[in-house]
């Protein structure tokens, strides 16, 4: 049976897309190291990163973007982005492995695994495509608007994050239905959507 490791990325930050990926790996060519992106370095993540894309089977990256976010809700972009990846696997899942507890709604039967990324290699290495995914958006995106410092805080609210969201204001790429965001600009949760 083909089972897809499924994971996202970005839910927390108040800027950027939000990205899923989904690995069918292949038992034929194991990954050595397989675990969930938070706790590999950057230079560990981007070494794993090809291998996971020359070895499995199949890998699909998919995002939701900052609109869709404000217009769904994160939660909701969240299930969007992977539903999105796992569409896109060629072949497709027969079965997926999804990290966390809701199921995002898939075409094929889901198994939700909490903290999946560090016990289920398919979830690590959807993890790892994910986060390196996003990352290297968030460093481009620091090209984009070299005064908010992305690249270093990919878009969390720390505290550098905020201090330039109030000197520098909003940009298109933050998001309005996040209250930090929300509360510069003076809206209401109803005004977001509108």
């Amino acid at each position: 049976m083909r089972t897809a490791g499924v994971d996202e990325v970005g839910r927390g930050p108040l800027a950027g897309p939000v990205v899923a990926a989904a690995v069918i790996l292949d038992p034929g060519q194991p990954i050595l190291g397989l675990a969930d992106s938070k706790a590999l370095t950057p230079a560990r993540r981007e070494a794993l990163y090809d291998q996971i894309v020359e070895r499995s089977l199949a890998w699909a990256i998919a995002e939701a973007s900052v609109s869709e976010i404000d217009s769904l809700n994160i939660l909701q972009a969240s299930m969007l982005a992977m539903r999105r990846a796992v569409e896109m696997l060629a072949p497709a899942a027969e079965h997926a492995l999804v990290d966390g507890n809701r199921d995002p709604g898939l075409a094929c039967r889901a198994t939700l695994v909490v903290g999946g990324d560090a016990s289920e290699p398919a979830i690590g290495a959807a993890s790892i495509l994910a986060k390196v995914t996003r990352d290297r958006e968030m460093h481009r995106l620091d090209v984009e608007y070299p005064d908010f410092g992305f690249a270093q805080h990919k878009g969390y609210p720390t505290r550098a994050h905020l201090a330039a969201l109030k000197s520098l204001g909003v940009t298109p790429i933050h998001r309005r239905s996040f209250a930090p965001v929300r509360n510069l600009l003076g809206l209401s949760e109803q005004q977001v959507l509108l």
